[in-house]
């Protein structure tokens, strides 16, 4: 590990566009810096900082905060700041003005340390390849874990290319909102646009989303509590655990309860703030929850918001404003007024409708739209056919619907999902029927912390259970297919797992939540293999985050309560892509409290055959009943009070769906989905994976680094490090771990990791052949030519300085600019292309050519001067490019939300004014761009 002291120079390794930076602060485990020449700052773990020590030598010149220029005779290190002395006296390190680092490749190739032709080709194709990663279009959403649904990809496309986007997220359930915020975060990091990120969620589903982040997107989020932020109070930056770590997942009640954390949340500054379950955040026009309250707080302050929330607008209008006002607390400020608003969407939600299907307008519609957009552009609407009227829904959608803060597709409109069928099997055990039921009571008061004799400790007796003897059966009936079985707690996982293993012959997985991460990936995927397990066991929260889409028969092993935990159990297989029907079993005990929560859900609710939707509504309104029921119908055996219960829900549920039905927006769920954009994205992505170049590439990066590759199955390996040392690939245990390039096979196997040109592993990769001077300088052989000639290939690197948030990379990423000219200083490069020289140029000696003096001192500084030159004049075409492109991209989006904001209110002014700030800024960093030598190839032409 490196010492570092305030003013030293450092640059970074795998951000040398940065420039030269220098060292403002130390302390026990971090070093920032400061990159003057892109206006950055950066922290580092001291134990792992990828950075350079810049020391000039003998012969630069320098300049120094006067800007006047010093030429080095001799460099002195005292041991914290270099020291430069010269003719004009000391310099020291500290007092260095703009310096920038100009030397490095070429020294590497004087002193004769050169690489082979075939390492130097690596690094050529692993600029190629970044280039290529960072101006894509699909940067960002080839890498999730994740089926390609194509509304999903729409909705993070569409938010995802806004400055600071600030959207409500509420698809209906099982439609995949988690997915949809997770795309958006993972293409706005990968992109530079956000940084730091809070994720609130309830605190039963801080471990889903922690899952969701690493598994599917390989994005390590730290989840805070009060036990983590006690030991980080000392140590953190400013005293403030929240600037611990860049990603932070934490519970909203947790901030709701400690006005401390609370506020050191509040002042940590953060990129985006994400919201999940957001129709729990009360508020009213009388009263604020403290949720509420901290979640406005930190709205205020985040660049970015995202909520997500599964509760339409039609549950509570005032609810719906509430969540609103928090995206956009001026456009959002008076209720009455959004009231009045949302009229006027359902008329031309009408038009919409009428125009997809094919309906003749009606007049007073015609009269609207001729107002609206001009007579003479609806009197020509026939002639225009299909293009003209798609474009007018586009421009409606686009002008009149709330779909600028709000995004919700509903069941309704999609395909995809499966059919339930329920399986109730009333179960009345051989022998001592009276003393099961009261058994069963009692484990459905614990399972529900009803107060009955808690102080005892539940004995579960499941090898002689009639659910379990059932679920034998089962197995039996079912083979070979796969089960998946949760019930309410790890404790009857295990013991279910005994019971199975005395009783049944078939292979049992667990899940549960006390299992460590690799634990449960290796549960799972043996449970997903052919010749794995048969039935895997979950507790209700080991089954969280995952998706068993794969099996096709569900247990319910007990119910809960609450008709979103029912809906969250069966989602683990109900869920779009889910390629069969799925079966539901429900065994329950005749008589038992269990048989009560059967009834309720299936009569009462059909929510074992159909999505339930306000689910939370539901509870709150019937759940205590419910209990009551439960435990009244044991004790009187009377089902009077059940049968009532089941009419009034089944009522209530009638009554609930014609107010969702009546109230659906449709305008704004058109707008939520628009198929051309989402499949031109689906083929986008399905060519990148079937592309074979990764795969191509990783597999030489893997050989040239000591990584050994073992074939698992198609396009899938396992890795060992062999002779690599500790630092290269640190993500690859000493045990070694598969990887698979197929997305299909990464989605049924868990434990494998799916590798995409988003995955850490190649960014790593690329970081670290660009990073460690990998093929920066070689030397080889070309023969078989006509020619007998010195040749030099240089890769140039034209880059800017970046800015934090500024995605100049969808116009001008790091390009490489490949120049080659001859020993005559003349440009020779389509003479010589890439595939020539790898397949031509061998290793050879570079000493006779770096001894020759008139080499050297002459023609060698030639060559480079004439290759730079010429490099200069393809910067120039390629600025000229990414100008353009940008102009005309920011242009049409600047028009676009200018257009809008005359009849849209749903656009903020700040939006505008934002698009404009970064064109200017985008102007000014794409002139200012600048080439570096990044490698250079030294060639002997043999013709024999």
């Amino acid at each position: 590990m490196e010492d570092f002291y305030p003013n030293q120079r450092w640059v970074s390794e795998g951000e040398p566009e940065l420039g030269v930076g220098i060292v403002v602060e130390t302390n026990k485990n971090r070093v920032q810096v400061n990159f003057p020449a892109a206006g950055e700052t950066r922290q580092y773990a001291l134990a792992n900082a990828p950075l350079r020590r810049v020391v000039f030598k003998p012969g630069d010149t320098i300049t120094d905060t006067n800007k006047h220029s010093f030429t080095i005779d001799r460099v002195q290190d005292d041991g914290e700041l270099i020291l430069y002395i010269g003719s004009q006296g000391t310099l020291s390190e500290a007092d260095l003005g703009d310096v920038s680092v100009k030397h490095g490749v070429n020294d590497r190739l004087l002193i004769g340390d050169v690489d082979k032709p075939d390492v130097f080709a690596l690094r050529r194709i692993t600029l190629a390849y970044d280039h290529m990663r960072r101006i894509s279009p699909i940067n960002g959403f080839v890498g999730g874990r994740i089926d390609l649904i194509p509304h999903q990809l729409y909705i993070a496309h569409e938010v995802s290319s806004r400055y600071a986007p600030r959207v409500l997220l509420s698809d209906q359930v099982g439609l995949g909102k988690t997915i949809e915020a997770c795309l958006i975060m993972h293409r706005l990091l990968l992109s530079g646009q956000v940084s730091r990120i809070l994720i609130l969620v309830p605190d039963s589903l801080i471990h889903q989303w922690f899952v969701e982040m690493l598994r599917r997107f390989n994005l390590w989020f730290h989840i805070f509590d009060e036990e983590r932020c006690a030991a980080l109070d000392d140590s953190a930056p400013e005293g403030n655990p929240f600037l611990d770590d860049q990603l932070i997942i934490c519970s909203t009640s947790f901030l709701a309860s400690s006005q401390k954390r609370a506020q050191q949340a509040i002042s940590a500054d953060w990129d985006m703030l994400v919201v999940d379950e957001a129709h729990h955040l009360a508020w009213s026009l009388e009263k604020v929850s403290p949720e509420y309250a901290i979640v406005e707080l930190l709205s205020q302050v985040a660049k970015g918001l995202l909520l997500l929330t599964a509760t339409p607008e039609q549950l509570g209008v005032e609810s719906h404003f509430a969540r609103l006002r928090l995206l956009d607390p001026e456009r959002y400020s008076d209720y009455d007024e959004f009231i009045n608003e949302t009229q006027d969407h359902k008329v031309i939600a009408n038009i919409v409708e009428d125009l997809s299907t094919g309906k003749a307008l009606k007049k007073k519609d015609k009269a609207l739209l001729e107002t609206l957009f001009g007579k003479e552009r609806i009197a020509k609407l026939a002639e225009k056919g299909e293009v003209g009227k798609n474009q007018l829904i586009e421009d409606l959608l686009d002008q009149y619907g709330p779909g600028r803060v709000v995004f919700r597709n509903t069941r309704a409109a999609m395909s995809g999902f499966p059919n339930r069928k329920a399986h109730l099997i009333s179960l009345v055990a051989e022998t001592n029927q009276e003393e099961w039921v009261k058994r069963l009571a009692k484990e459905y008061a614990v399972d529900k912390e009803l107060k009955i004799n808690s102080t005892t400790k539940q004995q579960f007796r499941f090898s002689e259970d009639p659910r379990v003897k059932w679920l034998v059966a089962l197995l039996e009936q079912l083979n070979p297919e796969k089960v998946v079985l949760i019930c309410r707690s790890k404790a009857k996982v295990l013991a279910l797992e005994k019971a199975m293993q005395k009783l049944s012959s078939a292979k049992v997985g667990v899940f549960h939540e006390d299992l460590t991460i690799v634990q449960r990936d290796r549960n799972a995927a043996w449970f997903a293999e052919e010749g794995g397990a048969r039935l895997l066991l979950c507790s209700e929260i080991g089954s969280e985050g995952r998706n068993f889409q794969f099996a096709h028969h569900l247990v319910l092993f007990d119910l809960p309560v609450h008709p979103e935990l029912l809906e969250q159990r069966i989602g683990r297989l109900d869920r779009i892509g889910q390629s069969e029907d799925i079966d539901i079993h429900v065994p329950y005990l005749k008589g038992s409290p269990q048989e009560v929560l059967v009834r309720w859900f299936h009569e009462g609710l059909n929510a074992f055959e159909e999505n339930i939707e306000g689910g939370n509504q539901i509870g709150e309104l019937f759940n205590k009943r419910l209990e009551e029921t439960a435990m009244a119908a044991l004790s009187s055996g009377s089902s009077e009070q059940l049968d009532a219960l089941v009419a009034d829900t089944a009522a209530y549920q009638k009554e609930l769906k014609e107010t969702l039905a009546n109230g659906r927006d449709r305008l704004l769920e058109m707008n939520s989905f628009r198929p051309l954009v989402a499949e031109q994205l689906v083929e986008k992505i399905k060519a990148a994976d079937q592309d074979l170049s990764l795969e191509i590439y990783m597999i030489k990066v893997f050989e040239h680094f000591g990584i050994e590759m073992e074939d698992l199955a198609p396009r899938t390996y396992l890795l060992h490090p062999v002779r690599t040392n500790s630092t290269a690939f640190p993500s690859i245990p000493d045990g070694g771990i598969a990887i698979t390039f197929d997305r299909k096979r990464a989605l049924s196997r868990e434990d494998i990791s799916f590798i995409s040109w988003d995955h850490p592993m190649v960014t790593g990769a690329i970081d670290m052949v660009l990073g460690s001077g990998t093929g920066d300088a070689s030397f080889g052989v070309l023969r078989g030519t006509e020619d007998s000639s010195i040749l030099l290939e240089i890769i140039f690197v034209l880059e800017t300085a970046g800015r934090q948030g500024i995605n100049v990379d969808r116009f001008l990423p790091n390009t490489p600019l490949r120049v080659v000219v001859n020993h005559s200083g003349e440009e020779v490069t389509d003479d010589y292309p890439v595939k020539l020289f790898n397949k031509q140029l061998i290793p050879g000696q570079v000493s006779d050519l770096i001894e020759n003096e008139t080499f050297v001192d002459e023609i060698l500084p030639d060559m480079i001067k004439n290759a730079t030159e010429i490099a200069e004049q393809l910067k120039e075409k390629e600025l000229e490019a990414g100008l353009k492109d940008m102009n005309h991209t920011l242009d049409h989006e600047i028009g676009r939300l200018a257009s809008l904001y005359k009849r849209n209110k749903a656009i903020r002014p700040d939006e505008i004014r934002t698009a404009l700030e970064q064109k200017n800024e985008l102007t000014m960093l794409i002139g200012e761009a600048r080439i570096r030598m990044d490698s250079i190839q030294l060639i002997r032409e043999e013709n024999r």
